[in-house]
């Protein structure tokens, strides 16, 4: 498809609707991580610990795939690096249909990796490249336009994809060791196969998607190539960053368990059918969406790192609540912690890289590969929750958050602080 017709402007605002697309993509097949859980603990036959390796086989694809991505994006190209991205998690989202066929655990995480694989391609590429589309005054304006489709994305495929995966079949572990075998395995393969449909239709997605970015002809950016990529771990030394990423670490896997086991937790503690769940855990993440939109304009008021500070509290205060007493109240607890959580990640992201000069990028780099807390810290709750319960599982993101707290208040700071306003003036 030759766009030589085409005024650049228009060029630039087509490769911006195709990038912003990506998104979108990206949340969709990260937010159906809390629906696999319980879907593939009943297919599979799963202990709570054997489930928690669902989040660690995609979130783990970050931290392997996060340099090979900048390699072969500084290497080629950020088109290269998106349709890569976008083949790499075609093939994942394929091989869901065989795993399901043979209805083999191991086979399901070898799909989510290559899913994840290809998403860590998509946002190593799509999140610099939105800000290179146009006027360098409009990059932030961009990419928080961008990150508002990310929302929309989450919240569909909680609220809505979640309930063709989850059959709402739920039965006890009496029931089905009552069941004769050939009813048993009717029932396992029934649940397996409901997976096929949602991730065949996702493929075909990413295929048209992966083929309109091979047939158009996306504007050149001056940053392409520019910066050989070195990996520089002397960055280490600013004790600000090296405490952001481990904030990040910290931050990222309490985000995680806290979605991902949600439905899991509605049923235990508040007695919720997984249907059900499946509403509350789509309003979960319309809470994030929301509190991301009032923490950006709260900080045009209030300092980011005083935001942070406040936001953490809410949510050790929360947690503890989620922890000991449970019930109802507990589900509603939840979605004041996404609301809370939602400004975390960019907030961590900006106080850690400022400063860094021409570290920066690496620094990026590094606090990408800190994704990795979402595939270790699951594992810990899923592995509380085997041994006790669901409730008592969730001091694992409670005592991530007091990290983070201590982050806000006081891990963050540089010698000048003045950078610091400076920088996020220039955000906002």
């Amino acid at each position: 498809m030759e766009l030589s017709n085409v005024a650049p402007r228009q060029k630039t605002a087509l490769a911006l609707w195709l990038v912003i697309s990506l998104f979108f993509l990206w949340a969709l097949t990260a937010n159906l991580l809390p629906s696999l859980i319980p879907h593939l603990k009943k297919a599979c036959q799963l202990s709570d610990f054997q489930s928690a390796f669902i989040d660690s086989s995609y979130w783990v694809a970050y931290f392997v795939m996060a340099f090979p991505a900048g390699l072969i994006i500084r290497k080629y190209s950020y088109k290269i690096g998106i349709i890569a991205g976008l083949l790499i998690a075609m093939l994942g989202a394929l091989l869901f249909y065989p795993a399901a066929e043979l209805r083999t655990f191991g086979f399901f995480l070898v799909a989510l990796f290559l899913i994840a694989g290809g998403m860590s391609f998509l946002e190593t590429a799509a999140n610099p490249y939105v800000t290179l589309l146009g006027d360098a005054s409009g990059a932030s304006q961009r990419l928080n336009f961008a990150q508002a489709f990310n929302g929309l994305g989450a919240f569909i495929s909680a609220f809505f994809l979640s309930k063709v995966i989850l059959s709402g079949k739920e039965y006890t572990p009496a029931q089905t060791q009552a069941m004769t075998p050939a009813v048993l395995q009717q029932y396992l393969a029934g649940e397996s196969a409901r997976v096929k449909v949602p991730y065949l239709c996702i493929a075909l997605v990413l295929f048209l998607v992966a083929l309109l970015f091979i047939l158009i002809k996306l504007p050149k950016v001056k940053e392409e190539n520019k910066v050989r990529f070195k990996i520089d771990f002397s960055v280490f030394r600013h004790s600000h960053f090296t405490l952001g990423v481990i904030a990040q670490f910290f931050y990222v896997g309490a985000q995680v368990c806290i979605s991902s086991f949600f439905i899991r937790y509605c049923k235990y503690s508040a007695g919720l059918p997984e249907i059900s769940a499946t509403n509350y855990l789509g309003y979960l993440l319309l809470f994030f969406m929301i509190g991301r939109y009032v923490g950006s304009l709260a900080m045009l008021k209030v300092k980011p790192q005083v935001l942070l500070t406040w936001f953490s509290a809410a949510n050790i205060l929360l947690l503890f609540h989620i922890v000991l007493i449970g019930g109802k109240g507990s589900v509603y607890a939840m979605m004041a912690v996404e609301f809370f959580m939602s400004i975390m990640f960019p907030t961590i992201f900006a106080l850690a890289i400022t400063g860094l000069g021409e570290q920066a990028k690496i620094g990026s780099s590094f606090l990408v590969m800190s994704i990795v807390g979402g595939a270790i810290l699951p594992l810990l709750l899923g592995f509380i929750s085997w041994k006790y319960n669901i409730m008592a599982a969730y001091a694992v993101p409670l005592a991530c958050f007091f990290f983070v707290f201590y982050y806000g208040y006081r891990g963050y700071l540089l010698k000048d602080r003045l950078i610091h306003q400076n920088y996020f003036k220039a955000l906002l």
